[in-house]
């Protein structure tokens, strides 16, 4: 899709970035420049329309999508995920976990937004979830959040420079992107999560574990059964203390340091549950279960895995399988990190070969002749919308493909003018 450019009079400007199809420098980016207290017509050109009259008030961010307004600054409005955009963020995330070797505080920042889901709770996004309200108070000030500004902090100048990537969306890649470089599993993961919009948004203190509650099983369940996971689900994600440490300035728990952590990398000190904290394995389930280094930390909840029945039977096996530990752990953190989720577009994005992807609109499939194909309903909607948004009228069937036959009339005639030198 051609990128296109609206122009008029102020200081005040917006920019549009529409829905990717997955390649690089396939999205419309539209920036809008409205005169100040009027609304007027304005000329739409591009590489393929040469010219179009368009009103400013068409111009519609996607649903969920707020301006953020800030006196004399740009205003960014998104109406999909921009894959483009989400690659180069992972790109800047693998730089910044190779410098820092920050995989442990990013995988926790993703969980601790995911986490606070109640499936009890039917609106979004008072339901919590992945939705990137961590990043307003009080959320990020709740006790378990301990340390977290400083991950969020690491993560700002890679949404300065991606800014169609949602801060829920970033969450979430940074903390796939952690386990996956830590020698973890590739998370199938899918994008464009639409961001809480402020504080209100935010859920009350405890919805996340502690990490010595009375009746550690108990707990566990309690805390996972709210978000609507499982007992196999509950265990493999706690396979991710395979990573990093425990502080007890942040968390009240471990010791100010350890043979394994007196010298960094990153910030010394704190207890691991491993050896080797910046690897991420199945070494988690055998020290728990051995519980022969009193140099690494086992919790009340580490232990209840190898004590209650429900759980043992998946600790032991992701003790002696890394394997199926890897298969479980991906497809339970894929879980984690869309509940509560809401997607632009509904079905999501997917960054990886062959996953799955914006619908690709194809003007011949959607004519009202005969086709082989049919597009999705949330897709004629879509366009459906932006169409009426620009003027037109799509209740008006077209008895032949005439509406392709007219595009490539004006791609030619484009083409034709710039040739001759009048454009």
């Amino acid at each position: 899709m051609a990128s296109a450019t609206i122009t008029a009079s102020s200081a005040a400007s917006t920019r549009l970035a529409g829905p990717s199809a997955g390649k690089r420098g396939q999205h419309a980016t539209c920036s809008l420049t409205a005169s100040s207290g009027r609304t007027s017509a304005a000329a739409l050109t591009s590489e393929f329309l040469p010219s179009l009259p368009v009103k400013t008030q068409a111009l519609r961010a996607g649903a969920g999508r707020k301006p953020r307004a800030t006196s004399g600054r740009p205003c960014h409005v998104f109406a999909s995920a921009d894959v483009a955009q989400l690659r180069g963020a992972r790109e800047a995330i693998n730089d910044i976990i190779s410098s820092k070797s920050c995989n442990p505080i990013l995988i926790r920042l993703g969980w601790h937004d995911a986490g606070t889901f109640d499936k009890s709770v039917g609106e979004w996004p008072k339901q919590g979830g992945a939705n990137g309200s961590i990043r307003f108070r009080p959320e990020i000030d709740h006790g378990a959040n301990a340390g977290l500004a400083g991950a969020i902090a690491l993560l700002q100048p890679v949404k300065d420079r991606f800014p169609a990537v949602s801060w829920a969306d970033l969450f979430q890649l940074a903390s796939a992107t952690a386990v996956e470089l830590a020698g973890g599993p590739v998370i199938p993961m899918k994008y464009g999560r639409v961001d809480a919009s402020g504080p209100e948004d935010c859920t009350p203190e405890g919805n996340l574990p502690d990490a010595g509650p009375p009746s550690p099983a108990d707990h566990l369940r309690k805390v996972f059964y709210r978000m609507g996971l499982n007992d196999q689900e509950i265990v493999a994600l706690s396979g991710a203390h395979t990573l990093g440490r425990a502080r007890p300035d942040r968390s009240g728990w471990g010791k100010e340091s350890t043979k394994y952590t007196k010298d960094g990398p990153g910030l010394p000190g704190g207890s691991s549950w491993t050896v080797d904290w910046l690897k991420f394995d199945n070494s988690y389930f055998k020290d728990v279960k051995a519980k022969r280094d009193e140099e690494l930390l086992v919790l009340p909840t580490d232990a209840a895995l190898f004590e209650d029945a429900g759980f043992k039977v998946y600790a032991e096996k992701y003790a002696a399988d890394q394997a199926a530990f890897f298969k479980d752990y991906a497809a339970a953190h894929k879980a984690l990190s869309e509940l509560g989720a809401k997607f632009d577009p509904p079905q999501g994005v997917s960054l990886e070969a062959g996953g799955a992807r914006p619908v690709k609109f194809v003007a011949a499939e959607y004519s009202s002749g005969n086709t082989q194909t049919e597009m999705s309903s949330a897709m004629k909607k879509k366009l459906r919308d932006e169409y009426i948004g620009l003027g037109g009228s799509p209740d008006r069937p077209l008895q032949t493909n005439y509406f392709l036959y007219i595009m490539i009339g004006v791609a030619v005639l484009a083409i034709l003018t710039k040739l001759t030198g009048a454009i």
